[in-house]
């Protein structure tokens, strides 16, 4: 059986690890972090496996078959070395690095190495991205409106710019490879940002709120904001909108799409889409809501790649997020520099 090891045992690390408590086709063999309370809490949980505090030392004596990397932003490189060197196949939580010299250097590491990766962007394997990708492909989209408005997560590095890369780049980045994933790849941004709506956290130093401007290559333009000032969902719609010149396509991710313009063979009673318990009136859209449970699909994925050797089922190995990681930095760029940045 495949052993698989856990290093950071936090809450993404929680996250990954109750969807492998129902596995029966690997072994939970180890678990790491710098507080090894934590990495004994998720012995305890898992029922098997052994804590450590050090990676290079569960290496030695588990010698793990897959490893998940679930650490925060400034905390990538060494590990990631380390584990290229052994030969270990990698599920690396976003975003893979906080400087693209860093990423660069692992991602050809990666490739001299034929590694099996993938990279934590779980909402590009919601079921609705079908959906989305159908109507892009479909729809000629001249213009593209990302929003997502949240609050300030209560992480201590999170709120640090340094450490975390801003809300753009720890957070949004989600949202920003979605708008990727489907428009293809960014030319151009403009990037501004804002502070002091956020008020009273203590070691606070981020943007609370940005808006971006983007060129794509094939021509079309976008528009992405975030911002971590909200203080209920009431603040926005938090969405991403894809314009046709006769319909759009709204993508709440995760959760559902609504899709104005579209056309249904059968009306009953002013409703355009029935069937699976989904309806919508036609005055709402056509709207499907998402079924599976994207994450769960996204560690399975990359677990049976590397049970199969087949990695060709990964939404996003890790070159394809370095690409990713070039838009939001570009961003961060342009919002530090004050000009236009190329991607």
């Amino acid at each position: 059986m495949k052993k698989l090891c856990i290093i950071g045992c936090g809450g993404i690390g929680t996250y990954h690890l109750g969807h492998f408590l129902d596995y029966k086709d690997i072994e939970l063999a180890g678990f790491c972090d710098l507080v090894i309370e934590k990495a004994e809490a998720f012995v305890k949980r898992a029922g098997q496996g052994k804590a450590y505090a050090d990676y290079r030392v569960m290496y030695d004596e588990v010698k793990p078959d897959m490893v998940f990397i679930c650490v925060p932003p400034y905390c990538h490189g060494e590990i990631e070395f380390e584990t290229i060197a052994r030969g270990i196949p990698m599920f690396i939580e976003k975003p893979v690095a906080l400087n693209l010299d860093l990423a660069y250097k692992i991602r050809d590491a990666i490739e001299q190495a034929h590694l099996i990766t993938a990279v934590g962007f779980q909402c590009r394997y919601a079921d609705i991205v079908d959906n989305t990708r159908a109507f892009v492909e479909s729809h000629e989209v001249p213009f593209v409106e990302c929003v997502r408005m949240g609050g300030v997560p209560m992480v201590e590095w999170w709120r640090d710019k340094s450490r975390s890369g801003g809300q753009i780049v720890e957070q949004t980045i989600h949202n920003y490879d979605m708008v990727r994933y489907m428009m293809g790849e960014p030319a151009e941004v403009f990037t501004l940002g804002a502070r002091g709506f956020v008020k009273g956290i203590e070691n606070y130093d981020t943007d609370d709120l940005s808006t971006t401007v983007v060129r794509f290559k094939n021509g079309a333009l976008g528009s992405l904001s975030t911002g971590c000032y909200a203080e209920t969902g009431e603040a926005f719609d938090s969405k991403i909108i894809f314009s046709a010149p006769n319909a759009r396509l709204e993508h709440y991710i995760l959760d559902k799409v609504r899709i104005f313009g579209a056309k249904a063979e059968d009306a009953d009673n002013g409703l355009i889409f029935k069937g699976d318990g989904t309806m919508a009136a036609a005055g709402e859209g056509l709207v499907i809501k998402a079924k599976n449970d994207a994450g769960v699909l996204c560690d399975r994925t990359f677990v049976d790649a590397v049970l199969t050797g087949d990695g060709s089922k990964i939404r996003s190995p890790y070159a394809d997020a370095v690409r990713t990681l070039e838009f939001v930095l570009a961003c961060n760029e342009s919002m530090a520099t004050g000009k236009a940045v190329s991607c």
